[in-house]
């Protein structure tokens, strides 16, 4: 099974577009489109069901301190954690590519709705919905798509894995307000395939993806 994008190349850079928020000369940063990117599947095998989609960064720090603080820089050598941007399950195998911006485009403050979405397919919350939960401005359920937004100090491009699995149910067996974990967790064993498409992305205008 192999996952392309026409949004971004495999290792490539990803479009601000498609992140949360892109590089500001005065401020740092600012909020982006926001824009699910494009995702093709092609390979797909015999007795897939349904397709679960799961995107995550693996270079988040693992201490929040020193993040976006003037005259800081995250090291390279910090332990890294995961944060999960994208959880998607009950997706048609057979119902083609996602569109760009299909599934999100714009930051919506205090997350967007879930888990019922396109398709007839369903999302679960993404980290967002944790890294806001003290903010009263931004705090919500973050369900869906919510694009790269990485430490505007941070030494080290992040990358942002889109990893695609083509399962032999029709439903994956979460409910509610289900997590990534919750879905890894749910579909060991029924995975018949999968397929990763890596994008790299920085706010940190001295370190280009």
């Amino acid at each position: 099974m192999k996952l392309t994008s026409e949004s971004f190349a495999d290792l490539g850079p990803i479009p601000p577009r498609c992140a949360f928020a892109e590089p500001d000369f005065t401020s740092h940063i600012r909020l982006s489109a926001n824009r699910n990117p494009h995702l093709a599947w092609s390979g797909v095998p015999a007795g897939t069901h349904s397709l679960a989609l799961i995107c995550h960064d693996p270079d988040v720090p693992s201490r929040a301190e020193d993040v976006n603080q003037e005259g800081k820089t995250i090291p390279a050598n910090l332990p890294r954690v995961d944060f999960f941007h994208w959880v998607l399950v009950d997706v048609n195998p057979f119902g083609g590519p996602i569109k760009e911006g299909e599934f999100s485009t714009a930051v919506t403050a205090k997350g967007k709705a879930g888990p019922q979405a396109a398709r007839g397919a369903r999302q679960g919350l993404n980290d967002y919905t944790k890294w806001f939960a003290g903010d009263k401005a931004m705090a919500g359920d973050y369900f869906g798509y919510d694009g790269p937004c990485p430490p505007w100090n941070d030494s080290i491009v992040h990358h942002y894995m889109f990893t695609l699995y083509a399962l032999n149910i029709r439903e994956c067996p979460v409910s509610g307000r289900f997590t990534a974990p919750e879905v890894l967790a749910a579909i060991e064993g029924r995975i018949l395939d999968s397929a990763v498409l890596t994008g790299k992305y920085s706010l940190n205008l001295s370190v280009p993806a």
